[in-house]
């Protein structure tokens, strides 16, 4: 059975996330509610630009851009798509998906241009009524992986015309409903205010679609309480680290309560041994940790948990992590590839402003870095030819140097290069 998906939407106003489309009266920072979301357990999010010209239109692409670089979960682009041109931006910005207008008369000419070029599977088409399903049901299926029905009332419409998958807008939250939405083999999922409302529990409504026979993306454990070795107080301790940065954030215990929680609803769920009761962290304080991942050790007696931290506080002491008491420490060279290239970058920075080589080569301007970048590839090229090993290292080096002074000066940091590394 295919899985359903849960989808969120955020409307973007002049780089900004909108309540909706005819709302814009409050706005939010659209890479943080895209975060929220993330870490929530929506399986998909709608981005739609909602901008009025060309200038706005780029600063909503720029947002689109940076969200991607933030979150895990896929997206789909739509709005001012004009031309095959406005679809491939939205696919550079870093969009999984995009999402044509049905209702515009020669959207499906751009349906089959696009899909021909990026493939099917990448086209969504919006739909407010049957016509486009209508006049476009002898072709539909070979252009279009996903139509996006804009209200309930068009499922039964579509479903006689068409069998191409949908999924369709739920604005109320209504429990029966969804089940028995999400129960045909036509819908792919729902989406609608409901689901974009922060204070929607995604991940136990998922799980109960689960507990009602719905096919859901959630966890699904490979092991189970009964796998685990407890200690004497029959408690499982877990080691909470940052899923992305490898940070360790806090030491804590589960019983099997808290462990079958934590799966269930996707938040770290701890058991307190000075309050005996069960513990989902950051209810009180806002720094929630979603799970990512749960590990246990080859002893099977602790657990190794991946998070994203909300805030980046983990410690009551308001301190990002609990480990900050230094016992002992020895110098040594730290060899790790992300740290180097973050303490490099970070020196660069530094010295700009100081007296030094670094801010010799700034004062030369951007041409001079541009020049030494083009010479240190050459001599790349060069050794890479030669096939010499050492010459291939020291070359290269110079010219991760090289352009760590273009990434300086334009405020580029490793956590975006990684980002766009992880979507190619």
């Amino acid at each position: 059975m295919e899985q359903k998906n849960i989808v969120a939407t955020i409307y973007l106003k002049n780089g900004k996330a909108v309540k909706s489309p005819k709302d814009f009266s409050k706005s939010c920072d659209a890479i943080e509610l895209a975060s929220r979301y993330n870490d929530s357990g929506v399986d998909k999010i709608f981005l739609v630009d909602l901008s009025d010209d060309e200038t706005e239109h780029l600063a909503n692409i720029m947002t689109i851009r940076n969200i991607n670089r933030q979150i895990d979960v896929k997206t789909a682009a739509a709005g001012n798509i004009k031309r095959l041109d406005d679809v491939k931006l939205y696919f550079f910005a870093g969009c999984i998906e995009v999402v044509l207008n049905g209702a515009k008369p020669d959207t499906f000419e751009l349906v089959k241009e696009a899909a021909n070029r990026f493939g099917k599977e990448r086209i969504l088409v919006s739909v407010d009524n049957v016509n486009f399903a209508f006049k476009t049901r002898d072709y539909i299926k070979d252009c279009v992986h996903e139509l996006v029905l804009m209200n309930t009332d068009l499922a039964s419409g579509i479903e006689n015309i068409t069998s191409t998958p949908y999924i369709l807008r739920l604005d109320k939250y209504d429990l029966d409903k969804i089940t028995e939405l999400l129960k045909s083999e036509s819908i792919r999922g729902i989406y609608g205010d409901f689901v974009n409302d922060y204070n929607t529990d995604i991940m136990q409504l998922k799980s109960t679609l689960s507990d009602r026979g719905i096919s859901m993306d959630n966890f699904e454990p490979k092991l189970h309480w009964s796998d685990l070795k407890t200690n004497s107080d029959g408690l499982v301790p877990v080691i909470a680290q940052d899923y992305q940065t490898g940070q360790v954030y806090m030491l804590a215990y589960m019983n099997e309560e808290a462990f079958n929680t934590t799966i269930r609803i996707g938040k770290m769920t701890y058991w307190s041994r000075s309050r005996q009761e069960l513990w989902t962290k950051g209810l009180t304080s806002g720094h929630i940790q979603y799970v990512k991942s749960l590990t246990a050790d080859c002893d099977y007696d602790t657990i190794l948990a991946e998070i994203s931290q909300v805030g980046g506080i983990a410690c009551h002491t308001g301190a990002p992590s609990c480990f900050f008491n230094n016992i002992i420490q020895k110098e040594y060279v730290d060899r790790s590839p992300r740290k180097i290239f973050e303490n490099k970058l970070n020196e660069i920075i530094k010295q700009r402003n100081e007296d030094s080589d670094v801010k010799e080569i700034f004062d030369q301007g951007i041409d001079e870095i541009l020049k030494k970048i083009g010479e240190e590839t050459a001599e790349v090229i060069i050794a890479g030819k030669d096939s010499n090993k050492t010459d291939i290292i020291r070359e290269v080096t110079d010219l991760i140097v090289n352009l760590m002074f273009l990434m300086s000066d334009n405020e580029i940091t490793w956590d975006d290069i990684t980002t766009e590394l992880a979507t190619r």
